[in-house]
């Protein structure tokens, strides 16, 4: 059987491991991108430049060399193409050999440990740098060749005056360090081979439901009062990576409070008025929240284009009720469901709307809620108007 050692190199030839050198020198065939290869070439070594896993495993098929050495940069188990690449040879019988991830490499040119950071990559993949940012003091990013857009995310989520430090082309001739903001940053052009540490000494790793009210710009549209939200989004019971539709986001309370809990997702602000959506918007960047995407439309139209919801909240149906519900469980069939209802049409309404689409596992709650106010030396309970919370769909618990 062929015996294939996938072998981290490191950051370039300075610090590639004597163990990975070795591995590569006594290889039949080395394989990997065309930059990792020329030291091997120059040796006299049969070499083929690939880097996809499909294409390598194809190669490797076909030729008769018993012992082949494929290269990747950094480390193989910090976002390499090892990943991929063990599935696409899982036939052979495949080694592993470690090297110096650019998380290391970094981190000990700064002269800082790193064990208390929270490492991402954008490079071909989805990944909320922002809500990395706000939940952990120190984030290392792979940039993807992306930096001006991670910049603009982090500037338009408020933090564009948080401290980052980027590596330019680390390990190479030209490698480069540099402190800034992200403010500062988005002016600048930085190489394709960048990775950058996010500072934030104000990190809030909480998960917030019933964020009081007083904390959200109110403007005139409508808004979840902090107990019924805290209701709702325990109806919801998110899971951190889930895709959420806020349907009438209005100031977007609801809106922030289900990217706070689907962290590693998205949600999906949906809202007929600009005005509103604006400051569902100003809203969510007073959270510093990086996962809302706005919508501007009128539901259930307005789903056409969006991804399977996980879960929805309705808190504004505009008499459409029984056409929303239909169209989220087109999308999904198990589809987890909240809606929120005040007035007597509504509380009525919706009911009927969920029976009537079927969906499974219904629940009506009646929210009261009356708040204590100074009366002299005395306090008085203030009712707000009653709630009604009608939830179902998802799977069987």
């Amino acid at each position: 059987m062929k015996r294939i050692a996938i072998i981290g190199t490191g950051m370039g030839s300075n610090s590639i491991t004597q163990e990975a050198m070795s591995k590569a020198a006594g290889a039949a065939l080395v394989i990997g991108p065309e930059r990792l290869l020329d030291v091997y070439a120059r040796m006299g070594k049969n070499v083929f430049a690939e880097y996809r896993a499909e294409k390598i495993a194809a190669y490797i098929a076909k030729c008769d060399a018993a012992d082949v050495a494929i290269l990747v940069s950094g480390d193989v188990g910090f976002y390499s193409g090892a990943r991929r690449l063990l599935e696409a040879l899982c036939e052979y019988e495949v080694e592993l050999i470690p090297g110096v991830s650019s998380l290391s490499y970094f981190f000990a040119r700064l002269g800082v440990p790193w064990q208390d950071v929270r490492p991402i990559s954008l490079h071909g993949r989805h990944a909320g740098v922002v809500d990395c940012v706000r939940r952990n003091r120190r984030t290392f990013c792979l940039t993807g060749n992306d930096t001006k857009a991670i910049y603009k995310k982090l500037a338009d989520a408020g933090y564009g005056g948080l401290p980052v430090t980027s590596g330019e082309n680390l390990g190479g001739a030209d490698e480069r360090i540099t402190k800034t903001t992200a403010k500062e940053a988005a002016a600048k052009t930085t190489a394709a081979l960048t990775v950058l540490l996010i500072e934030n000494d104000k990190a809030d790793p909480r998960i917030r439901t019933g964020i009081p009210d007083e904390e959200f710009l109110r403007g005139d549209a409508p808004m979840t009062k902090s107990e019924a939200r805290a209701v709702a989004l325990g109806k919801l019971g998110l899971y951190p990576g889930d895709i959420c539709y806020d349907i009438g986001a209005g100031t977007g309370s609801v809106t922030v409070e289900m990217a706070l809990c689907a962290h590693e997702g998205r949600v999906y602000a949906i809202e007929r008025n600009e005005a509103a959506l604006a400051l569902a918007l100003e809203n969510c960047r007073r959270f510093h929240i990086g996962n809302v995407e706005r919508v501007y439309g009128e539901a259930p139209g307005a789903f056409r284009s969006l991804p399977r919801p996980d879960a929805a909240f309705i808190g504004g149906s505009g008499g459409y009720a029984k056409g929303i519900i239909r169209a989220l469980l087109e999308k999904n069939p198990h589809v987890r469901i909240v809606a929120t209802a005040v007035a007597l049409e509504s509380i009525g309404a919706l009911p009927r709307a969920f029976e009537e689409n079927g969906v499974a596992h219904i629940e009506i709650v009646q929210l009261g809620v009356a708040r204590a106010k100074a009366a002299g030396t005395l306090h008085m309970l203030l009712a707000n108007n009653p709630v009604f919370i009608i939830s179902g769909g998802g799977h069987a618990q």
